[in-house]
């Protein structure tokens, strides 16, 4: 893909949050084989970061819940980078819990980890990109439970459409230097799918439920924020790219052939 005019990030910054695994570290590798310089963020280092070929993406530890740690972050890009093309908001998720049962201060830390936390790393690269000829593109990493009910994670649900309201807000405000934009995954298939789905029959069985016979992978995310960040959809902005691979059949279609109909 980075040989296509639009798609060619060579000579560009790309940061990606919580890239060093899952959805973020297959944005990640999509980066690097477009030619970009990639940083990836989180806590702790991996004990392998994102590659493609010879090119490897560069860590830098960050907590981006922690505005100290946010600020170290941006002040180290700035250094030893001097700019900033492309921000991809990746950090976040949630474990599963009922809204019942599950304490406030649980319910705080996901809207904080979920949304305020993207806001303020949006904050800071917008405050970098605006000094650019060029600006930049923030991409939030959405997800369809902003979409639909999300039970067992309904926090996070109710995080995620806030970053869809946040997106169409800054998309206006940052104009024209800088776009935002969100891409929204439905059911992604990473490392970590047994922990929601169960073995391989679990998620065939998921999997069956979607029309296109498949959970996505990190890449297929990677590739949409690939073009969306790019030059290809530079109209683009204050959108949200919904990638589920046609959502789910309805359930009542389910409860109608059971029922005989």
């Amino acid at each position: 893909m980075g040989q296509l005019s639009g798609l060619d990030y060579s000579g560009k910054v790309v940061l990606v949050t919580g890239g060093t695994k899952g959805i973020g570290a297959g944005i990640a590798c999509s980066f690097l084989e477009a030619g970009a310089q990639v940083i990836v963020c989180g806590r702790t280092a991996p004990e392998v970061l994102p590659r493609a070929g010879s090119a490897q993406a560069v860590f830098m530890a960050a907590d981006v819940r922690d505005l100290d740690s946010l600020k170290a972050l941006f002040d180290g890009i700035r250094a030893d980078f001097g700019r900033l093309d492309v921000l991809i908001n990746n950090a976040g998720g949630s474990p599963a819990a009922e809204a019942g049962s599950a304490s406030p201060r649980f319910h705080e830390g996901i809207i904080r980890l979920n949304l305020i936390a993207p806001l303020n790393v949006a904050q800071q690269a917008n405050a970098l990109m605006q000094q650019q000829v060029e600006g930049g593109c923030i991409v939030f990493i959405g997800s369809i439970s902003a979409l639909r009910a999300s039970p067992g994670t309904a926090a996070y649900g109710a995080a995620k459409a806030g970053v869809l309201a946040l997106v169409q807000s800054l998309a206006v405000e940052w104009a024209p230097k800088v776009r935002v934009v969100a891409v929204s995954p439905g059911l992604v298939r990473t490392e970590q799918s047994h922990l929601h789905y169960g073995d391989e029959h679990g998620v065939a069985a998921v999997s069956a439920g979607i029309p296109a016979g498949r959970m996505a992978l990190p890449e297929d995310i990677g590739n949409a924020c690939l073009f969306i960040a790019s030059p290809m959809a530079g109209y683009a902005s204050g959108c949200n790219l919904l990638l589920h691979g046609g959502g789910e059949r309805p359930a009542f279609l389910g409860a109608a052939q059971s029922a005989g109909h």
